[in-house]
């Protein structure tokens, strides 16, 4: 079955089931003092589409996925990541499980190389035991397969040229293709990216369209959060709508963008933003 065919047999109600679901939410709320931030009751992510989450600012979004990768810690409820909770789960446990995310600000280490910041994604490195690390041939063979697996991604992000400078002479839109290069170093099965084309040249941008839908075509599942409505209507299976930390509607693009409680959200934050592709 295509992933239209797929996201047409969702239904179009806010928290619907999935077939397949590979993240499943109840429950989870976020309180900053009198401030309710993230109010989901349920919510379902289908396997192997690529969903967008949008949002008027302070929606909710970028705190949905602290909370949900290990970053924050929720005031209660429960997520399920393949079958099992991730509630209280650290977040490098969360990546070693195969859940990894991207961040609006990249966390590239700026003075290490290029080649180091991949290496670094890398998970189950024998050479980080404190007794091991002294012993090289222990280790000396995992890091040479690490080293060609980290060189095969660069080439395919487009940065292999840039192998050993230092991470912090990369441009903005650099950065963010070296952080999705370097989460796919733990092999994850969902990959979560925040506001990946912020601050990318158009040229950048396609390229980063390829890669994302390339994770797809791979069977991995992309969650990204985004204010770019030309990327969400160009490569999204579904779309969640978040409006002050609840989830207000999904569907296909066709859908939120004709729903009179996702217009209604984004104009009363004063967003200049075409959601339906409308005037």
């Amino acid at each position: 079955m295509s992933i239209d065919a797929k996201s047409k047999s969702f239904e179009s109600v806010p928290g619907s089931s999935k077939p397949d679901a590979i993240l499943v939410v109840d429950n989870v709320t976020r309180s900053f003092g009198g401030l309710v931030a993230v109010n989901v009751a349920h919510l379902e992510i289908p396997r192997n589409c690529i969903t967008a989450l949008i949002g008027p600012n302070g929606a909710g979004k970028t705190t949905f996925f602290n909370v949900l990768t290990g970053f924050d810690e929720p005031d209660s409820g429960d997520w399920e990541f393949n079958g099992s909770s991730l509630a209280g789960v650290s977040a490098y446990k969360v990546a070693r499980r195969g859940m990894v995310r991207t961040f609006q600000l990249t966390k590239a280490l700026s003075r290490m190389t290029i080649i180091d910041n991949m290496r670094l994604g890398a998970r189950g490195q024998l050479g980080e035991s404190a007794w091991r690390g002294i012993l090289r041939p222990l280790w000396a063979s995992q890091e040479l397969e690490n080293t060609k697996k980290a060189e095969n991604l660069l080439e395919r992000f487009n940065l292999g040229h840039m192998r050993d400078e230092l991470a912090g002479s990369l441009s903005g839109g650099q950065r963010k293709l070296l952080e999705m290069a370097r989460a796919l170093m733990v092999e994850p099965e969902i990959v979560m990216l925040d506001e990946p084309m912020a601050g990318v040249n158009p040229v950048l941008k396609q390229s980063l369209f390829q890669h994302i839908k390339g994770l797809r075509d791979e069977g991995r599942t992309v969650l990204f959060v985004e204010h770019d409505m030309d990327m969400v209507r160009e490569i999204s299976d579904w779309i969640i709508v978040m409006a002050q930390g609840e989830v207000i509607a999904e569907g296909t693009f066709d859908n939120v963008g004709s729903n009179p409680v996702v217009v209604n959200a984004y104009l009363g934050s004063h967003h200049e933003v075409d959601i339906g592709g409308q005037s």
